[in-house]
Protein backbone atom coordinates (compact mmCIF):
# COMPACT_ATOMS: atom_id res chain seq x y z
CA UNK A 1 0.00 0.00 0.00
CA UNK A 2 1.37 3.39 -0.97
CA UNK A 3 2.18 5.95 1.72
CA UNK A 4 3.01 9.64 1.63
CA UNK A 5 5.29 11.13 4.25
CA UNK A 6 5.72 14.69 5.41
CA UNK A 7 9.18 13.64 6.55
CA UNK A 8 11.89 11.43 5.07
CA UNK A 9 12.04 8.16 7.08
CA UNK A 10 15.60 7.04 7.98
CA UNK A 11 15.16 3.64 6.31
CA UNK A 12 14.39 5.37 3.01
CA UNK A 13 17.45 7.63 3.28
CA UNK A 14 19.89 4.72 3.37
CA UNK A 15 18.05 2.99 0.52
CA UNK A 16 18.04 6.15 -1.64
CA UNK A 17 21.76 6.74 -1.16
CA UNK A 18 22.54 3.19 -2.29
CA UNK A 19 20.81 3.49 -5.68
CA UNK A 20 22.84 3.47 -8.93
CA UNK A 21 20.20 5.41 -10.89
CA UNK A 22 17.30 7.81 -10.39
CA UNK A 23 14.93 9.75 -12.65
CA UNK A 24 14.22 13.47 -12.77
CA UNK A 25 10.94 14.86 -14.12
CA UNK A 26 9.99 18.49 -14.79
CA UNK A 27 7.49 20.31 -16.99
CA UNK A 28 6.94 23.82 -18.37
CA UNK A 29 3.91 25.81 -17.28
CA UNK A 30 2.42 25.92 -20.78
CA UNK A 31 -0.06 23.17 -21.59
CA UNK A 32 1.57 22.97 -25.03
CA UNK A 33 5.01 22.42 -23.51
CA UNK A 34 6.80 19.09 -23.33
CA UNK A 35 7.23 17.17 -20.08
CA UNK A 36 10.79 15.99 -19.57
CA UNK A 37 12.12 12.85 -17.85
CA UNK A 38 15.87 12.35 -17.46
CA UNK A 39 17.71 9.29 -16.08
CA UNK A 40 20.65 10.12 -13.84
CA UNK A 41 23.37 7.58 -13.22
CA UNK A 42 25.37 8.00 -10.03
CA UNK A 43 29.17 8.19 -10.23
CA UNK A 44 31.54 5.73 -8.55
CA UNK A 45 33.73 7.10 -5.75
CA UNK A 46 32.25 10.59 -6.18
CA UNK A 47 29.83 12.45 -3.93
CA UNK A 48 27.43 13.08 -6.83
CA UNK A 49 24.03 13.19 -5.10
CA UNK A 50 22.75 13.32 -1.58
CA UNK A 51 20.30 14.24 1.11
CA UNK A 52 20.39 17.07 3.65
CA UNK A 53 18.02 16.96 6.60
CA UNK A 54 15.87 19.99 7.34
CA UNK A 55 17.78 20.71 10.54
CA UNK A 56 21.08 20.87 8.60
CA UNK A 57 19.88 22.73 5.53
CA UNK A 58 19.35 26.42 4.91
CA UNK A 59 16.08 26.17 3.06
CA UNK A 60 15.27 28.79 0.43
CA UNK A 61 11.72 27.63 -0.15
CA UNK A 62 9.17 30.45 -0.52
CA UNK A 63 6.36 28.03 0.33
CA UNK A 64 4.76 28.35 3.78
CA UNK A 65 5.10 24.59 4.17
CA UNK A 66 8.37 23.57 5.78
CA UNK A 67 10.38 21.36 3.40
CA UNK A 68 10.84 17.74 4.43
CA UNK A 69 14.51 17.85 3.47
CA UNK A 70 16.82 18.82 0.66
CA UNK A 71 17.90 16.46 -2.08
CA UNK A 72 20.66 17.46 -4.48
CA UNK A 73 22.58 16.08 -7.43
CA UNK A 74 25.58 17.11 -9.51
CA UNK A 75 24.46 17.83 -13.07
CA UNK A 76 26.87 17.00 -15.90
CA UNK A 77 26.99 18.82 -19.25
CA UNK A 78 24.95 17.25 -22.02
CA UNK A 79 23.15 18.05 -25.24
CA UNK A 80 19.96 19.41 -23.62
CA UNK A 81 18.88 21.64 -20.74
CA UNK A 82 15.20 20.86 -20.18
CA UNK A 83 15.40 20.50 -16.40
CA UNK A 84 17.34 23.75 -15.99
CA UNK A 85 14.93 25.64 -18.25
CA UNK A 86 11.86 24.42 -16.37
CA UNK A 87 13.36 25.28 -12.98
CA UNK A 88 14.26 28.77 -14.23
CA UNK A 89 10.75 29.45 -15.55
CA UNK A 90 9.06 32.10 -13.35
CA UNK A 91 6.51 30.67 -10.87
CA UNK A 92 7.44 27.11 -11.83
CA UNK A 93 10.42 25.11 -10.48
CA UNK A 94 8.30 21.98 -9.92
CA UNK A 95 10.32 18.78 -9.90
CA UNK A 96 9.96 15.11 -8.97
CA UNK A 97 12.79 12.67 -8.29
CA UNK A 98 12.01 8.94 -8.61
CA UNK A 99 13.96 5.91 -7.42
CA UNK A 100 13.11 2.31 -8.32
CA UNK A 101 14.29 -1.00 -6.91
CA UNK A 102 15.30 -3.40 -9.68
CA UNK A 103 17.49 -5.88 -7.78
CA UNK A 104 16.27 -9.53 -7.76
CA UNK A 105 17.17 -10.02 -4.09
CA UNK A 106 15.34 -6.90 -2.82
CA UNK A 107 11.69 -6.10 -2.20
CA UNK A 108 10.07 -4.03 -5.00
CA UNK A 109 9.87 -0.34 -4.19
CA UNK A 110 9.30 3.05 -5.81
CA UNK A 111 10.12 6.26 -3.95
CA UNK A 112 9.26 9.72 -5.24
CA UNK A 113 10.50 13.04 -3.87
CA UNK A 114 8.09 15.85 -4.76
CA UNK A 115 9.21 19.46 -4.46
CA UNK A 116 10.63 22.57 -6.04
CA UNK A 117 14.17 22.92 -7.34
CA UNK A 118 16.79 25.57 -7.92
CA UNK A 119 19.87 25.61 -10.10
CA UNK A 120 23.36 26.59 -8.97
CA UNK A 121 25.36 27.08 -12.16
CA UNK A 122 29.02 26.11 -12.26
CA UNK A 123 31.31 29.10 -11.84
CA UNK A 124 28.86 31.22 -9.83
CA UNK A 125 29.54 32.26 -6.23
CA UNK A 126 26.54 30.26 -5.00
CA UNK A 127 27.85 27.14 -6.75
CA UNK A 128 31.33 27.57 -5.26
CA UNK A 129 30.05 28.21 -1.74
CA UNK A 130 27.55 25.35 -1.83
CA UNK A 131 29.93 22.71 -3.18
CA UNK A 132 32.61 23.74 -0.69
CA UNK A 133 30.16 23.64 2.21
CA UNK A 134 28.82 20.19 1.26
CA UNK A 135 32.20 18.77 0.25
CA UNK A 136 31.14 18.07 -3.33
CA UNK A 137 33.91 17.26 -5.80
CA UNK A 138 33.40 19.34 -8.94
CA UNK A 139 34.42 16.92 -11.68
CA UNK A 140 35.19 17.89 -15.31
CA UNK A 141 32.00 18.59 -17.26
CA UNK A 142 29.89 19.58 -14.24
CA UNK A 143 27.56 22.41 -15.22
CA UNK A 144 25.41 22.84 -12.12
CA UNK A 145 24.08 21.49 -8.86
CA UNK A 146 20.31 21.01 -8.69
CA UNK A 147 18.95 21.44 -5.16
CA UNK A 148 15.42 20.19 -4.46
CA UNK A 149 13.33 21.43 -1.55
CA UNK A 150 11.47 18.18 -0.87
CA UNK A 151 7.89 18.81 0.28
CA UNK A 152 6.41 15.32 0.09
CA UNK A 153 7.79 11.77 -0.04
CA UNK A 154 5.86 8.98 -1.74
CA UNK A 155 6.67 5.32 -1.03
CA UNK A 156 4.85 2.65 -3.02
CA UNK A 157 5.24 -0.89 -4.26
CA UNK A 158 6.90 -1.67 -7.56
CA UNK A 159 5.17 -4.94 -8.34
CA UNK A 160 5.11 -4.19 -12.08
CA UNK A 161 8.73 -3.00 -12.23
CA UNK A 162 10.93 -5.65 -13.90
CA UNK A 163 13.70 -7.44 -12.06
CA UNK A 164 17.09 -6.47 -13.46
CA UNK A 165 20.60 -7.11 -12.28
CA UNK A 166 22.97 -4.17 -11.99
CA UNK A 167 26.26 -4.88 -13.79
CA UNK A 168 28.30 -1.70 -13.75
CA UNK A 169 28.16 2.06 -14.02
CA UNK A 170 28.60 3.61 -17.43
CA UNK A 171 31.44 6.15 -17.26
CA UNK A 172 31.50 7.26 -20.89
CA UNK A 173 30.35 10.83 -20.18
CA UNK A 174 32.68 11.33 -17.21
CA UNK A 175 35.62 9.93 -19.17
CA UNK A 176 34.79 12.13 -22.16
CA UNK A 177 35.07 15.31 -20.09
CA UNK A 178 38.16 14.08 -18.24
CA UNK A 179 39.99 13.51 -21.54
CA UNK A 180 38.98 16.87 -22.97
CA UNK A 181 40.12 18.75 -19.88
CA UNK A 182 43.35 16.75 -19.68
CA UNK A 183 44.23 17.23 -23.36
CA UNK A 184 42.96 20.77 -23.86
CA UNK A 185 43.32 22.27 -20.40
CA UNK A 186 40.05 24.03 -19.67
CA UNK A 187 38.95 23.85 -23.31
CA UNK A 188 36.53 21.45 -24.94
CA UNK A 189 35.03 20.81 -28.34
CA UNK A 190 31.86 22.82 -28.81
CA UNK A 191 30.52 24.82 -31.71
CA UNK A 192 33.48 25.67 -33.93
CA UNK A 193 36.80 24.09 -33.10
CA UNK A 194 38.25 24.33 -29.62
CA UNK A 195 36.01 26.32 -27.32
CA UNK A 196 35.68 27.07 -23.66
CA UNK A 197 33.13 25.18 -21.62
CA UNK A 198 30.95 28.29 -21.61
CA UNK A 199 30.90 28.31 -25.42
CA UNK A 200 29.92 24.63 -25.42
CA UNK A 201 27.01 25.50 -23.13
CA UNK A 202 26.04 28.44 -25.38
CA UNK A 203 26.02 26.08 -28.35
CA UNK A 204 23.91 23.34 -26.72
CA UNK A 205 22.38 24.47 -23.41
CA UNK A 206 21.05 27.98 -24.02
CA UNK A 207 17.45 27.04 -24.85
CA UNK A 208 14.96 24.28 -24.12
CA UNK A 209 12.92 22.19 -26.52
CA UNK A 210 10.04 24.65 -26.12
CA UNK A 211 12.21 27.74 -26.57
CA UNK A 212 12.54 28.52 -22.85
CA UNK A 213 15.79 30.13 -21.62
CA UNK A 214 18.36 27.61 -20.42
CA UNK A 215 21.67 28.21 -18.65
CA UNK A 216 22.23 31.88 -17.85
CA UNK A 217 25.95 31.75 -18.60
CA UNK A 218 25.19 30.03 -21.93
CA UNK A 219 22.86 32.80 -23.04
CA UNK A 220 25.21 35.53 -21.84
CA UNK A 221 28.24 34.13 -23.65
CA UNK A 222 26.17 33.26 -26.71
CA UNK A 223 24.88 36.81 -27.05
CA UNK A 224 28.30 38.34 -26.36
CA UNK A 225 30.19 36.18 -28.86
CA UNK A 226 27.44 35.67 -31.44
CA UNK A 227 27.18 31.89 -31.05
CA UNK A 228 24.33 30.33 -32.98
CA UNK A 229 22.69 27.51 -30.96
CA UNK A 230 22.77 24.04 -32.47
CA UNK A 231 19.85 23.06 -34.66
CA UNK A 232 18.32 19.93 -33.12
CA UNK A 233 15.01 19.69 -34.94
CA UNK A 234 14.70 17.50 -38.03
CA UNK A 235 11.73 17.16 -40.40
CA UNK A 236 9.35 19.26 -42.53
CA UNK A 237 7.56 20.75 -39.49
CA UNK A 238 10.76 21.62 -37.58
CA UNK A 239 10.59 25.35 -38.34
CA UNK A 240 7.14 25.60 -36.74
CA UNK A 241 8.33 24.36 -33.35
CA UNK A 242 9.02 26.86 -30.54
CA UNK A 243 12.71 25.99 -30.35
CA UNK A 244 13.12 26.95 -34.02
CA UNK A 245 11.70 30.40 -33.27
CA UNK A 246 14.00 31.10 -30.34
CA UNK A 247 16.39 34.02 -30.36
CA UNK A 248 19.33 33.38 -32.67
CA UNK A 249 22.50 35.08 -31.55
CA UNK A 250 24.55 36.91 -34.13
CA UNK A 251 22.24 36.79 -37.12
CA UNK A 252 19.16 37.70 -35.05
CA UNK A 253 20.85 40.81 -33.66
CA UNK A 254 21.75 41.97 -37.19
CA UNK A 255 18.19 41.53 -38.42
CA UNK A 256 16.91 43.30 -35.31
CA UNK A 257 19.06 46.33 -36.11
CA UNK A 258 17.89 46.35 -39.75
CA UNK A 259 14.24 46.13 -38.65
CA UNK A 260 14.72 48.96 -36.16
CA UNK A 261 16.27 51.17 -38.86
CA UNK A 262 13.40 50.47 -41.27
CA UNK A 263 10.75 51.16 -38.62
CA UNK A 264 12.49 54.39 -37.64
CA UNK A 265 12.58 55.53 -41.27
CA UNK A 266 8.88 54.74 -41.72
CA UNK A 267 7.94 56.65 -38.56
CA UNK A 268 9.98 59.67 -39.67
CA UNK A 269 8.41 59.70 -43.16
CA UNK A 270 4.90 59.35 -41.81
CA UNK A 271 5.55 62.08 -39.27
CA UNK A 272 6.85 64.47 -41.94
CA UNK A 273 3.78 63.90 -44.11
CA UNK A 274 1.40 64.43 -41.20
CA UNK A 275 3.15 67.66 -40.24
CA UNK A 276 3.22 68.89 -43.84
CA UNK A 277 6.98 68.81 -44.28
CA UNK A 278 6.73 66.74 -47.47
Amino acid sequence: MGKFYTHLPPHLVSWILSQPIFFVSTAPLSAKGHINVSPKGTFPNINSFGYISTSQSQSQSSDKRKPVAQFWYLDLSGSGSETISHLYEPSNARITIMFCEFAPDSAPRIVRLFGHGRVLECGTDNFKKWTKKEGVEVIPGARSVVVVEVELVGDSCGFAVPVMEFRERREVLCELWRKKVKVKGERVEGGKGEETMERYWAYKNAWSLDGLPGMEVARRIGEKEGIKPIEKMVGPMANDLPCARRKRYGESSIWTVILQVLLTAIVVLVGERLLGFA
